[in-house]
């Protein structure tokens, strides 16, 4: 699936995939008239091949599709890497089938018919879900590349730092005299954007460094 950048900014959307246009047309409507864009597909391939914005959306799936099933494109999707949050509906559910949705990462499962309200409040989760990923793995992006400014004794300092050594015990154990041991913690500092040991080690935890 090509992924496109949107023009207006991140503005909410919804990618509905059904098989019957009259459902498609009748989501289309109901989505647009709470301000959001939407993107209808008639089967899974279509939507493969589309491109869809970098903003805050999710994905409204049939269980019932021709060719692959909705649960089964569900586990095409994770394994694609594919992270739209997924809201299913269907005519056909039963227990089984909501637990395997569920425990696969779908966000909701509406049986046919649904209220619009359900559906709303259904999709309106699924995005902020999706919204706060994002946020998240921008985060994780910008402390990554952070950390891989650092040059490799950097880092052999910063893992020694923040497992509590201090700055004369660092150098007995790497080798090197206090003050350049200082100076490269200071550049640590610096390049992880940090004033504080506490904000360095809260860094480091999120790196996966738990110290040397």
């Amino acid at each position: 699936m090509k992924v496109a950048s949107s023009p207006t900014g991140p503005s909410p959307f919804v990618v509905v995939v059904d098989d019957d246009p009259g459902v498609r047309d009748a989501l289309d409507s109901l989505f647009r008239s709470v301000g959001m864009s939407t993107y209808l597909f008639g089967s899974p391939a279509e939507m493969i091949q589309a491109s869809l914005p970098q903003s805050p959306g999710c994905i409204i799936l049939d269980v019932r599709l021709p060719g692959v099933s909705g649960l089964d494109f569900q586990s095409q999707m994770t394994k694609q890497g594919i992270e739209l949050p997924v809201v299913f509906m269907t005519g056909h559910g039963d227990i089984p089938m909501t637990v395997r949705a569920m425990k696969a990462g779908a966000v909701d499962f509406l049986s046919k018919p649904f209220r619009d309200q359900d559906m709303l409040d259904a999709v309106t989760g699924a995005i902020e879900r999706d919204r706060v990923r994002r946020v998240e793995r921008t985060e994780s992006d910008r402390l990554r590349a952070e950390y891989e400014t650092l040059t490799p004794r950097e880092r052999e300092v910063m893992g020694h730092v923040v497992a509590g050594l201090m700055n004369k015990q660092v150098a007995g154990v790497i080798g090197l005299s206090e003050i350049t041991v200082k100076i490269h913690r200071g550049n640590v500092m610096r390049k992880m954007g940090v004033r504080t040991l506490a904000d360095l080690v809260r860094k480091a935890e999120a790196l996966g460094i738990s110290g040397r």
